[in-house]
């Protein structure tokens, strides 16, 4: 167990240098896979930040077919902490789904659910959950027999995506951090 602010880690003899504290948000937009590379071809996140994502991580992940805020950073312990389920941390999404959705349909989602509008043709909705399992918004909708047509995370912990245009991004202070996440842990700055 390497604990990276306590232990000194040599290179072929050398002091290993860490990559500096960054952290950013990125719109991630329908289309690209929230992977490094892709054995299918498709567009990656990496691809559209180009030399923005040098050196970052994803924290979590978002479908191919989801937008919205997308966290990436160099401190794997901070990613591991917002990810982890023990430490609650909300998210929140924006939901077209096909057809309406009416009160026993929303009674049988799980989360906190708020619909916006409905109509015979779709509905929209904000879903709030806690736990980032795989694909978890579709297959809620699905289980009450209604297709989800877009989904887009807008909120994050203590984040949301403000006025960022998909294929955006802006950078994090640490204060930004610790108030969107109290509790978490921060790797120490070099």
């Amino acid at each position: 167990m390497v604990t990276p602010e306590r232990t000194r880690l040599l290179v072929d003899g050398e002091p290993a240098l860490a990559a500096a504290w960054r952290t950013i948000l990125f719109h991630k937009p329908r289309g690209v896979v929230t992977t490094r590379r892709d054995p299918e071809g498709r567009r990656t996140v990496y691809d559209v930040l180009g030399e923005s994502g040098q050196g970052l991580i994803a924290v979590g992940r978002l479908d191919l077919a989801t937008s919205g805020l997308l966290l990436l950073t160099t401190d794997t312990r901070l990613a591991d902490w917002i990810t982890d389920p023990a430490h609650v941390v909300p998210r929140l999404y924006a939901v077209t789904a096909r057809g309406r959705i009416v009160e026993t349909d929303v009674a049988a989602l799980t989360g906190r659910v708020t619909v916006r509008k409905t109509s015979t043709r779709e509905s929209h909705l904000l879903v709030e959950l806690t736990e980032g399992k795989n694909r978890q918004v579709r297959r809620m909708f699905e289980a009450i027999g209604h297709e989800v047509t877009a989904l887009k995370r807008v909120k994050l912990g203590g984040l949301d995506l403000g006025q960022l245009e998909p294929g955006q991004h802006r950078e994090l202070t640490r204060r930004e951090i610790v108030q969107a996440f109290p509790g978490a842990p921060l790797r120490a700055v070099q």
